[in-house]
């Protein structure tokens, strides 16, 4: 099957390239390398180019024997999102409605769709069921929950086939050490954590102390990102056997704490971390954690390399192997 995937520079879209071309697919990454990396593109021809450009999407789904869509291509950035709205229901809604177009013009009937718990906002139960209100706070959850409601639609209207992958807190490097997390800015706890570590950042900034958890502050349920793209092989598979069109969260249904992942780092890398605390963020639950059970049931999908060791061992090793050193360090080359 040929898939296209879209943002398939970026950190989940080239591990689910790397699986996809492994499992017998072929992957086409459609990427325009702002926010994603020339070299993570290694399992299928990459074609430079956004989903804002109607007419690069007409020209891709015309030009190559496309049989579905792993649509990843987002701005991810919850802060971002709240500075500069616009650009995020610009790039996320508006880029998403065009690829829907492209596909419907071009009768491709099947994605699966990058989306997020940020869908939820600040979750009324603990672990998150996919019927859970969906109230996001901010608009990067926003621009997901409408994408939603576009597949929605899409596939009532027109007979669009959809998936939506609501994960939580993404973690870990390639188990082979080929590719892994490279955010430029890193807004993501466990690499952060890890280059505190390293020595590339002074300290680790805990946001809120005072949270209504064991240990004061917010636990999130982290999930390794090679898990994360068999989720997407899987629902690939499932709606192209027919399944029906469905939401799905993707986690562990168990939560760390920002002190145990601080914690559990000290003890894989042998290296004290640094610690500064910082007042809440507006907008942060105390709580995040998935109730995954649909995914295991429908999908088949179970996270193998999800516990908190192996998400940091896997993205330390990545780490060393290709951060840029610190001053008077060695940490290998990028």
């Amino acid at each position: 099957m040929n898939v296209l995937v879209t943002g398939g520079a970026g950190y989940i879209g080239s591990h689910t390239c790397k699986l996809l071309k492994k499992v017998g697919f072929h992957p086409l990454v459609l990427d325009d390398l702002r926010r994603g990396h020339r070299a993570a593109v290694q399992w299928g021809p990459l074609i430079e180019g956004d989903c804002g450009d109607s007419a690069t999407l007409a020209k891709v789904f015309s030009e190559y024997p496309i049989d579905a869509v792993i649509h990843f291509a987002a701005y991810a950035y919850v802060g971002e999102s709240m500075q500069d709205p616009e650009m995020y229901f610009r790039n996320n809604v508006v880029g998403t409605l065009n690829l829907l177009d492209a596909m419907k013009a071009h009768g491709v009937q099947t994605i699966v769709f990058s989306s997020s718990c940020a869908t939820y906002g600040h979750p009324r139960t603990v672990p998150i069921n996919e019927d859970h209100i969906q109230l996001p706070v901010n608009p990067y959850g926003e621009s997901k929950r409408m994408v939603e409601g576009l597949l929605q639609w899409y596939g009532q209207c027109h007979g669009l086939k959809w998936a939506a992958l609501r994960y939580f807190n993404a973690g870990g490097c390639d188990l082979d050490g080929e590719i892994g997390e490279d955010h430029d800015p890193e807004p993501h706890l466990v690499p952060r954590v890890l280059s505190a570590a390293a020595g590339q950042l002074a300290s680790i900034e805990i946001f809120g102390t005072d949270y209504s958890t064991h240990d004061g502050t917010a636990i999130r349920d982290f999930i390794h990102v090679n898990d994360l793209a068999q989720a997407h092989v899987l629902a690939a598979n499932y709606l192209v056997a027919g399944g029906s069109s469905s939401a799905f969260n993707l986690g562990t249904g168990k939560g760390h704490s920002v002190r145990e992942v601080i914690a559990a780092a000290e003890k894989v890398t042998g290296k004290t971390i640094a610690v500064t605390e910082k007042p809440r963020r507006p907008g942060d639950p105390p709580e995040l954690v998935a109730d995954a059970s649909k995914a295991r049931n429908v999908l088949g999908w179970s996270p193998l390399h999800s516990d908190l060791h192996t998400i940091l061992e896997t993205a330390w090793r990545w780490l060393n192997r290709n951060a840029a050193p610190p001053a008077g360090g060695s940490l290998g080359t990028r």
